[in-house]
């Protein structure tokens, strides 16, 4: 595909990104930068939604359709650890997950499709602050995305270490986990350790309760479907001979459909409730929603393989990878509009630079397939007649 793109200012764009991260809601120069490419590039923008949001319209032809593409640029509180010169220069925050890859490649798609405007209807370029955990996609929403820039579809793309570049990743149905977390407060009555006739320990409680939960996914979830359920965290007592009065665990849970999710949710309920009345402490069950598990919608999926094959080749596009038990809040667009999301290789994982890792960066190689693919899945989606 030839396109109005220059390579090595992509590339420039993506290391200016790279050496200047943003965490959640903080993604003002980040915001700055974009609005200002997507000015010279003659596009409308709009700011606020979220905070540091941008949202960028081109319209092309007499149609009334329209579709959503989207890309995060929030960054990660980690050290880099890489020695390049584009390495971040805020210490403590750096771009370990490919959003300043994102960011770029969306960039460069508005750049192409405002200079060709070979489609007919509207593209809205939705740039997302705060997706590592924060949820801004559902802050853009409840805001007004969806009303302020009405749209048919909304898709998104994610840099994938471990799928060689110049290949995608297409699901038909989930391709990220839905995830939440727990937080359990055991309170018995303490004493001595030598007594313990005379106290209600939390510790014996706790063992018995984190044995149950480990048991959801295997005992409760059908073996069909997919489920994690881990206790991450144990905290009791001080010292070697009294019975603490309150014990404490924690942990988290991630499953690929919301039938599952609440399955987990509530067998969590029970087992605590009965592990109270069995060993006669009190239990309190605090849930933690996290985002909701990321599902495409099958005809969405389907327009998303033939464009990556269009750019990429036949054999490039994977359709039976597994999915992720990490979590995405794009999910949060998928539950109000048709979509997907799928991933481009950002090629191999070495040395475990692998996403949230120190050692991490975006392949500046894979710029120009991922702008092709965006500028091809708007043409597919809004073709001329």
């Amino acid at each position: 595909m030839n396109l109005p793109v220059n390579a090595e200012l992509l590339r420039a764009i993506r290391h200016d990104l790279h050496a200047h991260p943003e965490l959640a809601f903080e993604e003002v120069r980040t915001a700055d930068k974009v609005a200002e490419v997507l000015g010279a590039a003659g596009i409308e923008v709009h700011r606020g939604l979220a905070g540091t949001g941008v949202v960028g319209v081109v319209r092309a032809g007499e149609g009334k359709r329209a579709i959503g593409l989207r890309a995060d640029m929030d960054a990660l509180p980690l050290r880099e650890a890489n020695p390049f010169a584009h390495r971040s220069t805020h210490d403590g925050c750096m771009h370990a997950c490919g959003h300043d890859g994102h960011t770029t490649m969306l960039l460069g798609a508005a750049q192409a499709l405002a200079a060709q405007r070979d489609f007919d209807g509207v593209v809205y370029l939705i740039f997302q602050p705060a997706e590592e955990g924060a949820g801004g996609g559902q802050v853009m929403i409840d805001e007004g995305l969806f009303e302020r820039f009405p749209m048919e579809a909304v898709f998104g793309m994610h840099n994938w270490p471990g799928i060689p570049s110049g290949q995608f990743a297409v699901h038909g149905g989930a391709v990220m986990a839905g995830t939440d977390r727990f937080d359990i407060r055991i309170t018995g009555r303490g004493g001595h350790a030598a007594m313990p006739h005379l106290l209600v320990d939390p510790v014996l409680a706790g063992a018995a309760l984190v044995q149950a939960v480990q048991s959801i996914a295997s005992r409760t979830i059908d073996p069909t479907e997919s489920a994690v359920v881990s206790i991450t965290r144990f905290r009791a007592g001080e010292t070697y001979n009294v019975v603490p009065e309150v014990a404490e665990l924690a942990g988290t849970c991630r499953a690929f459909s919301p039938a599952v999710r609440e399955r987990i949710q509530t067998r969590l309920r029970e087992l605590c409730t009965g592990i109270s009345a069995a060993f006669g402490v009190q239990i309190d069950l605090t849930l933690l929603p996290g985002y909701p598990p990321t599902i495409n919608s099958a005809p969405e999926a389907a327009l998303c393989i033939e464009a990556a094959r269009a750019v990429a080749g036949t054999d490039a596009v994977i359709t039976d990878a597994r999915p992720s038990t990490g979590a995405e809040d794009f999910a949060y667009y998928l539950q109000q509009r048709p979509g997907a999301y799928v991933w481009i290789g950002n090629g191999p994982a070495d040395n475990g630079h692998t996403l949230h890792s120190p050692g991490y960066d975006f392949n500046d190689d894979i710029l120009t397939l991922g702008v092709a693919y965006w500028v091809e899945l708007a043409r597919r989606r809004l073709p001329r007649n």
